[in-house]
């Protein structure tokens, strides 16, 4: 009786996930796939995955004075060449790249010492600061906006990589997931720096960094995705200037320029944006679960 309670739970959590996977891929499958099809499988869901992948015509192309040879291809030539002609998709890529990695290496220079302070240095109202950190993570990036908006327009940084960047360099989220890490690091190492004559400071940079790359690699993957896939703050601070918008808006921006109804090339278009991250996670997975274990030992 007992086993066949035990497989019955363990058949209902096994349910639970697959329903949940189900949840989450199927967006993904339908983007890739109608970033395949013509507009008329799209419309009829049909096709299957790759779609029938028969000749249709280009009518702008035709519009644009070329013969039909050159206006006739496959749907999945039509949908991509559509998405990089319609719109620079690179471009939009690239100040995706400056951002996020920008916004992560300063983060990086800013958490690690910090970190390091809360975890292994003793000194009066450490508790308190780290309490602080942990208030600040409840704080909501929509109740700060406004002040960080007028901030910005003071100075000029409106319209500009700054304001997209000086926003988010102090991450208390990666304060404290270090923080967390560095518990776990002993003081025996640490302490034999310092006896080598190392600072503090040698020491965060010499004897934790190559420690914490799994924790950093875990972190790096919350803080690119965040900031990549980052629609309101670069809506509030971006006004129209094409060559600063980041991925999500400049998705906004095509689906505009295609009246919304073209959802071909609009998939196809998400397809681009969304692959680097996937790419970069599953480069990057066994090291992030492997960080987000070791932060939570201690």
């Amino acid at each position: 009786m007992k086993q066949r309670t035990k497989w019955g739970s363990e058949a209902g959590k096994h349910i639970v996930l697959i329903v949940g996977a189900l949840v989450v891929i199927l967006p993904f499958y339908l983007m890739i796939s109608f970033s395949f099809k013509s507009p008329s499988e799209i419309q009829s869901i049909s096709g299957g995955f790759f779609g029938a992948q028969e000749m249709m015509t280009d009518h702008r192309c035709l519009k644009a004075g070329r013969s039909e040879v050159e206006c006739t291809m496959l749907p999945i030539v039509y949908n991509y060449r559509a998405a990089f002609e319609e719109a620079p998709l690179l471009r939009y890529l690239l100040n995706g790249v400056i951002v996020t990695l920008s916004i992560f290496a300063i983060q990086v220079l800013i958490a690690l010492p910090c970190a390091y302070a809360l975890a292994k240095l003793k000194f009066w109202g450490r508790d308190v600061v780290f309490g602080l950190v942990i208030f600040c993570l409840l704080i909501p990036v929509h109740a700060i906006a406004l002040p960080l908006y007028l901030m910005l327009a003071k100075f000029g940084l409106t319209n500009t990589f700054a304001a997209l960047v000086i926003p988010w360099t102090i991450s208390v989220f990666g304060i404290f997931l270090m923080r967390q890490f560095f518990k776990t690091v002993p003081d025996d190492l640490i302490n034999a720096a310092r006896m080598d004559g190392m600072s503090e400071f040698s020491i965060v940079w010499k004897v934790m960094l190559p420690t914490a790359i799994p924790a950093l690699l875990a972190f790096a993957i919350f803080s690119v995705v965040a900031h990549w896939n980052d629609y309101y703050w670069p809506r509030i601070v971006i006004t129209g200037d094409r060559d600063l918008m980041t991925p999500p808006l400049g998705l906004r921006m095509f689906k505009s320029d295609m009246d919304g109804n073209e959802y071909g090339p609009m998939m196809a278009a998400a397809t681009v944006i969304v692959a680097p991250l996937v790419v970069a996670f599953l480069l990057a997975q066994r090291r992030f679960i492997e960080g987000i274990t070791l932060t939570g030992m201690k």
